[in-house]
């Protein structure tokens, strides 16, 4: 520590200076109290002590002191006295002194004294070490924090300019009322019960999200801490709060339903990248992202902005959606379809550039106003837009349908659960003859439904609904055992059974299909499996191997519906099926369509070249089987040979 020293008498200040020395790093000697005066202006920011004689020439140790609490009125200061200064006790009590040493010096007096007086700065010097750190954690705490203050009631009684700034009120707005002048209505009130029970009763730190709206009624999304501050009585004085604005982290989802939410009469667009899947099949997952981002980043843009949008909001998986309120857009829908052909035609001529990829966009749209249900109408749009190769459609009100919808779905779902349960899901099965002898050489297996009131549907009335609920494999289990067993009843014909991509993905169907196989060794050859071609497949390697398995058991493969559709020939040929089963649409329309005529002779020559046997499905008359036939068609299907019946 440094000394600053002043005393008059030479003798005196020598042997004081001696010791002193022994007890400092530093030891700064004045001579009066002028000189000393001098030099703590000069040095007072290196002083750590001060230690005076009291009467001195020019300016004695009160006026000095005075003098050193001007500049500084933390600095220790200690009176060095003789007996008969007693007079000037007052004064330096006045003055703001640490200690007390008197002459002649005292070795044990003065090792106490110091001791008690550095134990002061130490102290001081802790404190303000303190109130520094604490003033810099204020600082930086008030820049990255939204901060409130309130009493034990919950009035606010602080709030710093980012409070203001995120809330959207001014201080003087805030300043006095309670917190929920920012509350959500979304936000339970068992939330609040649980904070307060937290802070109030408990007297413990609370943490959570908690949703808050604006003063011109956005939603945004605040982590909080909220501290009790207490007495030394253990008693709540006041609340601090610290929040962080999380909003920007919040799902774009949830930020569009707030946003719908908090304007009931809200303008929504959606907007869908068009063939989503095949992006998805072309790239890997981290460059579709990158495409998604960068188109995401310029679709404002791209939009004739006319009304304002101020953000778009990214749902995922090529999906995106512009909101404002409506009272900012009062367009009439066909002013809003104008605009959003210009956004498609500004689309159509942007292309997305990503690292090296270069992706031309194609998107279709929805978009509807109104009150209820909005977001349900526009996703139901975006649908019915992919499904009809519409590239814009209004969906006001579609929702309703589909709940009309919905409900036909639930009587269907039932019925189909109570023809499984009283086992009316059945086969019937129609006769494949040979175009040479015609016989019966095949049947093909088709499931039919038995209602509670006995009438007999086809898979139109029921087998897709059954796809979106759990009963479609139920059906599929239920249709392979009716045709394993129609093997013991018809020897020496194949049964024909379908199979679809969703059989086929799942394990508990291949599986049991399997077990069949086993069970049924010896009639496995005479099984054929009819595979439908379709946009749903995504693992090819997995209807690959499928097909391998039940090859190598003696099981044929054909292709279903095929020459329409999503035909690929290259794809079939990795398939390395048995037998083609020609479209029926080609060949109810053979006799008057030449195209169809063409198409069917061209599969049946690349179906010789590939010694794979063909099947014409739909052959209704006599005529239509003499024509396959002659074009070399080697099976006919159809109300001309037999209806579908029961063994």
């Amino acid at each position: 520590m440094t000394l600053l020293y002043i005393e008059d008498d030479p003798q005196a200040r020598h042997a004081a200076t001696s010791l002193f020395s022994e007890f400092f790093d530093t030891v700064i000697v004045g001579e009066d109290g002028e000189e000393g005066a001098r030099l703590y202006a000069d040095s007072h920011a290196k002083i750590d002590l001060v230690i005076t004689d009291i009467t001195m020439p020019r300016m004695n140790g009160i006026e000095l002191i005075q003098s050193i609490r001007t500049i500084s009125s933390d600095v220790a200061i200690i009176v060095l006295s003789a007996h008969h200064e007693s007079n000037f006790l007052t004064q330096t009590i006045e003055a703001g002194v640490d200690g007390y040493l008197l002459k002649p010096l005292n070795i044990s007096q003065l090792i106490q004294t110091l001791h008690k007086v550095i134990e002061k700065i130490h102290l001081r010097y802790e404190n303000l070490k303190n109130v520094l750190l604490l003033k810099q954690y204020e600082n930086i705490t008030n820049i990255s924090s939204i901060i409130s203050k309130s009493d034990p009631k919950g009035v606010i009684t602080f709030v710093n300019d980012k409070f203001c700034q995120i809330s959207g009120y001014t201080k003087e707005e805030l300043v006095g009322k309670p917190h929920n002048i920012i509350r959500h209505p979304d936000m339970p009130k068992t939330a609040f019960r649980d904070l307060w029970k937290t802070i109030k009763d408990e007297k413990k730190t609370w943490q959570g999200i908690v949703k808050n709206r604006a003063k011109n009624g956005d939603t945004y999304y605040v982590k909080t801490t909220i501290q009790p501050i207490l007495n030394p009585n253990g008693e709540v004085e006041e609340y601090i709060s610290l929040r962080h604005d999380i909003t920007a982290i919040m799902s774009d989802k949830k930020q569009l339903f707030d946003f719908l939410e908090a304007n009931r009469l809200s303008v929504l667009i959606l907007v869908q990248i068009e063939d989503y899947t095949i992006l998805e099949k072309f790239y890997d997952k981290a460059s579709v992202e990158k495409i998604e981002m960068a188109f995401g980043k310029n679709m404002l843009y791209l939009m004739p902005n006319r009304w304002g949008f101020q953000r778009v909001y990214h749902l995922e998986n090529g999906l995106y959606a512009f909101a404002i309120d409506r009272r900012n857009c009062k367009a009439s829908k066909e002013e809003i379809h104008a605009v959003l052909e210009q956004f498609l035609a500004n689309v159509k001529e942007y292309i997305v550039k990503v690292d090296t990829v270069e992706y031309d966009i194609s998107v279709i749209c929805s978009f509807t106003y109104g009150i209820f249900k909005i977001f349900e109408d526009a996703k139901i749009g975006i649908e019915n837009a992919i499904q009809n190769k519409q590239p814009i459609i209004y969906a006001d009100g579609l929702s309703g349908i589909e709940y009309e919808n919905a409900l036909k779905n639930i009587e269907t779902i039932h019925m189909i659960k109570t023809a499984i349960d009283n086992r009316k899901i059945i086969s019937y099965f129609q006769p494949i003859v040979n175009n040479i002898t015609q016989e019966v050489e095949k049947y093909e297996s088709l499931v039919r439904l038995v209602t509670e009131e006995g009438q007999l549907l086809t898979p139109f009335y029921f087998l897709e609904i059954a796809k979106k609920g759990r009963y479609y494999s139920k059906i599929t289990k239920i249709v392979l055992d009716n045709s394993f067993e129609a093997l013991l009843k018809v020897p020496d014909v194949s049964i024909s059974i379908n199979l679809s991509v969703h059989d086929i993905e799942r394990d508990e169907i291949t599986d049991y299909i399997e077990h069949l196989l086993i069970k049924h060794e010896t009639e496995a050859h005479r099984v054929i499996f009819e595979l439908l071609e379709s946009e749903d497949i995504k693992d090819f390697f997995l209807i690959k191997h499928f097909i391998q398995r039940v090859k190598a058991r003696g099981v044929k493969i054909a292709i279903d519906d095929f020459g329409t559709g999503y035909s690929n020939f290259e794809r079939l040929l990795s398939y390395e099926p048995d037998i083609l089963k020609i479209d029926g649409s080609l060949i109810k329309n053979i006799k008057h369509n030449t195209a169809s005529q063409h198409i069917v002779e061209t599969i049946v020559l690349f179906a010789k070249k590939q010694n794979l046997t063909t099947v014409a499905e739909f052959v209704e008359t006599e005529a239509i089987y003499e024509m396959v036939r002659d074009i070399g068609v080697d099976y006919s299907q159809g109300y001309h040979f037999g209806r579908p019946e029961m063994f």
